[in-house]
């Protein structure tokens, strides 16, 4: 006899089964994320299961089920994961994964989907029409092109555009009439992911901002570490393979200045010495002359 599958089951049954498979995913995995998905649209959450069905698991179904599975996960496992409870609230989806939660967040950031803009949409980024074919042939469209001030020319019946124009800069609502261009362009300038509500991970509970990290700035500071640590090593005389070459060219330079401010002769101090004389001698000589 086949196993039935969970529409098939009776709304109990199939509770039941949505969350001992959760409890499961829980138990497993050693990062658990809380995901927004509201204003994700079907085929774009489609394509982004597909994106990252290698990289984490994925699970949407309903908060009191979650929560359900939470509790029950503590009772039968002792894993307690109940600081997620607190943040149960608007459309989710648990995304299980055995990365730390820094690198899940940085998997999702990485893998989001592009749609087709809908009228009141915000850009994230400037809209652009590139320069080329449109495929849109010569007729009342051209008056599109014009209201929003790209450049075309029309060449074998079809609209050309000539340069890459921007028709919304980023953080404005995208007009409807371009809504309409943009689609008949293909141009699809949305994106859309998995945004990160919190993650919890070997008894450490992180928010998205915890989790946002500015790899520029943090390439900055560990310079800025490494530059003040060489410095101090150099100047208290510690030996490491880093400091130990300044060290010594330190060591050089200072004995060369005491060499010549001492007038002691070496090999290389010397030349040193006698230039320092001669330029002694001619302070001298010039002071005698007045």
């Amino acid at each position: 006899m086949s196993k039935l599958t969970l529409k098939e089951l009776k709304p109990r049954d199939r509770k039941r089964k949505i969350i001992d498979e959760l409890i499961e995913i829980m138990n497993t995995y050693r990062t658990i994320v809380l995901v927004d998905i509201s204003r994700l649209r079907a085929l774009q959450f489609q394509r982004l299961r597909s994106k990252l069905r290698d990289l984490v698991q994925i699970k949407v179904t309903k908060n009191s089920l979650i929560r359900k599975a939470i509790d029950e996960l503590k009772e039968l496992k002792g894993i307690d994961l109940s600081p997620l409870k607190d943040f149960l609230s608007g459309q989710l989806a648990v995304v299980a994964s055995n990365l730390n939660p820094f690198e899940v967040y940085d998997v999702l950031e990485k893998n989001k989907v592009t749609a087709k803009a809908k009228p009141g949409d915000v850009a994230v980024k400037d809209v652009v029409i590139p320069a080329g074919n449109t495929g849109i042939p010569a007729g009342p469209a051209i008056s599109l092109f014009k209201k929003f001030k790209v450049p075309t020319k029309i060449e074998e019946g079809s609209i050309y555009v000539t340069e890459d124009t921007v028709v919304v800069e980023a953080g404005k609502t995208i007009p409807a009439e371009i809504v309409d261009l943009l689609s008949k362009l293909g141009i699809e300038p949305i994106e859309m992911g998995l945004n990160v509500k919190v993650a919890y991970s070997e008894g450490v509970l992180y928010r998205e901002e915890d989790l946002k990290l500015n790899i520029e700035e943090y390439r900055k500071k560990l310079v800025e570490a490494f530059i003040n640590a060489l410095s101090l090593a150099v100047n208290v005389t510690f030996i490491t393979r880093e400091s130990s070459p300044h060290i010594i060219a330190k060591a050089i330079m200072e004995a060369m200045n005491l060499a010549v401010n001492a007038c002691y002769p070496t090999r290389e101090s010397i030349g040193y010495i006698i230039a320092k004389a001669h330029a002694q001698a001619v302070a001298i000589s010039n002071l005698i002359k007045i």
